[in-house]
């Protein structure tokens, strides 16, 4: 017989926690090896407990879970991350996944869904939603933007880049996510045909997007 598969559960809801906790004890397969309350909980303990999948929430106080996500990647935790949450936006959806998700379901799976999906991210495989799955099918169908105008927060994100401010700043400015931002950046350096920062501020110049530049 396997090891069961160890678990750990972020979540900012103490009864979330409790239920998700309550019903993977009934199942031999799975252990929860400990529980988080934020982001930089989830990622202190999982340095500690060497959980295989983390459960994640994404809105929670403090440390938020693609924050968290992208902080376990840069350290190099090899837990495998499933997201569990209320929202499916592609402001949602998105950053979680590029920031190093493997999965992403929503609260109202029903319970063996959640448990196949915990299985397939134990084995380092994709787990998506059904309205997840086909968020992310529409997004890589859609046309590229690279003729497109930028809309109003990547101009808001470039401004501030512009400015000398950091990912981290700018995330601050516009209460978004450091993960949020550099998808932002992205889109801007697609749409405006560039490959960096530098690149991104000398062409909204000369497009006009930024004003004059400042003449020293």
């Amino acid at each position: 017989m396997s090891d069961p598969i160890k678990l750990l559960i972020a979540d900012d809801h103490p009864v979330v926690r409790d239920g998700l906790s309550s019903m993977f004890a009934r199942d031999p397969e799975f252990t929860v090896v400990g529980e988080a309350a934020d982001g930089a909980e989830a990622v202190r303990l999982a340095e500690a407990l060497g959980p295989d999948v983390i459960l994640m929430d994404l809105r929670m106080a403090g440390m938020d879970g693609v924050t968290a996500i992208g902080e376990l990647t840069r350290r190099g935790v090899p837990a495998r991350v499933l997201v569990l949450t209320t929202y499916d936006t592609d402001s949602h959806v998105l950053p979680a996944i590029e920031a190093g998700a493997t999965g992403y379901l929503l609260k109202d799976a029903p319970r063996d869904e959640l448990l196949r999906a915990v299985r397939a991210a134990a084995r380092g495989e994709a787990a998506l939603s059904p309205s997840v799955a086909a968020r992310l099918m529409s997004r890589l169908r859609a046309p590229a933007p690279s003729t497109g105008p930028l809309s109003q927060r990547e101009l808001e994100v470039l401004r501030l880049v512009a400015a000398g401010h950091t990912n981290r700043e700018a995330a601050a400015r516009l209460f978004i996510t450091e993960a949020t931002v550099k998808t932002h950046l992205l889109n801007i350096y697609t749409k405006l045909d560039v490959n960096d920062r530098a690149a991104a501020v000398a062409e909204g110049y000369n497009r006009g997007l930024l004003g004059a530049p400042e003449r020293p």
